[in-house]
């Protein structure tokens, strides 16, 4: 079978990240959507980048590192802005929290004319994070994502990453993810988006929730716990998650998204058509790679997730 194009809209930018032991830090590329385009990437998909990459030192970084990846950086505007940059401290725990430096940066700014050089051949179009509920680019973001789930024909695909420091008041937000969320064909969240954004609602209500709102699946992950699923008429599937020796948690969500379309794709579910009737077993499946994706990348120093050929993913079945 021959893999999808992927396409992933949204942000590319720098994290500053503290060492050890010195505990200077030190810059890594990242940002959500660029963390899923090379998640992809190293797991054999073709995919391409719409990220506004910067014409500075950083946003030179971010589009040369993504050529060696193979990603396709064609359809990623060269921005005037400066490249937007990420504070990163990591609590004893290994999870990651971030102080975002985002007013006049390049990954806002985008305009019709750049988002509508969207790759003719994409099969999968992911979106989500930053990107997709700041403004200015927001509403243009949405307004591409609302044709190309008109148009038909491709899977589209939204994890909308909370970062309840920059995403300004809850119930603003809750409403702008869940626009997005209605366009989407799969919805990826973590618990912690869902219990901030729905305090007095729960996680797996919010989950269930979601599921009747559009999409054929939504999958919310719960960290060392692993990840449950729910689909419209459909009992959730839950999975576990793996043990691991945690370094720290950057990029975990990210290498989650990127083996979740991954496992979809690679099964032939990533057809529109197909998503409305996967079978309970191929759910699970799917789930498991992605949390072995996952676990992997939290064994690893910052946004480093696992190649295709580290993992030894079972055959997919006929």
């Amino acid at each position: 079978m021959t893999p999808p194009v992927v396409t992933v809209i949204g942000e590319a930018l720098i994290d500053l990240v503290p060492s050890e032991p010195s505990g200077e830090h030190r810059a890594r590329l990242g940002g959500s959507p660029f963390n899923v385009a090379v998640g992809l990437a190293r797991l054999g998909n073709p995919t391409a980048l719409m990220a506004r990459l910067g014409d500075d030192d950083f946003g030179r970084m971010l589009r040369v590192a993504a050529e060696e990846e193979g990603i396709d950086v064609s359809a990623a505007p060269h921005a005037t802005e400066r490249t937007t940059v990420a504070v990163a401290s990591v609590g004893d725990n290994g999870n990651v929290a971030y102080d975002f430096h985002l007013e006049g940066t390049a990954d806002w700014q985008w305009t019709d004319a750049e988002l509508h050089a969207l790759p003719s051949d994409t099969e999968l179009l992911h979106f989500g994070s930053i990107a997709s509920w700041t403004a200015p680019g927001d509403a243009r973001i949405d307004e591409l994502v609302r044709e190309v789930r008109a148009g038909g024909g491709v899977l589209v695909s939204y994890d909308p990453n909370v970062r309840p420091a920059v995403i300004g008041e809850r119930g603003r937000a809750a409403g702008l993810i869940e626009q997005s969320v209605r366009c989407a064909h799969v919805v990826k969240a973590s618990r912690e988006d869902l219990e901030w954004l729905y305090p007095d609602r729960g996680a797996d209500d919010a989950g269930s929730r979601w599921s009747q709102l559009g999409p054929a699946l939504v999958v919310v992950t719960d960290g060392p716990h692993g990840a449950t699923a729910y689909r419209r008429a459909a009992d959730p599937i839950e999975r576990p998650g793996r043990p691991v020796d945690v370094i720290d948690t950057i990029g975990a969500g990210d290498a989650f998204t990127a083996g979740l379309l991954n496992g979809l794709a690679r099964r032939g579910l990533h057809r529109e058509d197909c998503m409305a009737a996967v079978p309970d077993a191929s759910v699970a499946e799917v789930l498991d790679e992605a949390i072995l994706i996952s676990a992997t990348t939290c064994e690893r120093s910052g946004a480093d997730p696992p190649r295709a050929q580290e993992l030894q993913l079972s055959p997919v079945r006929s």
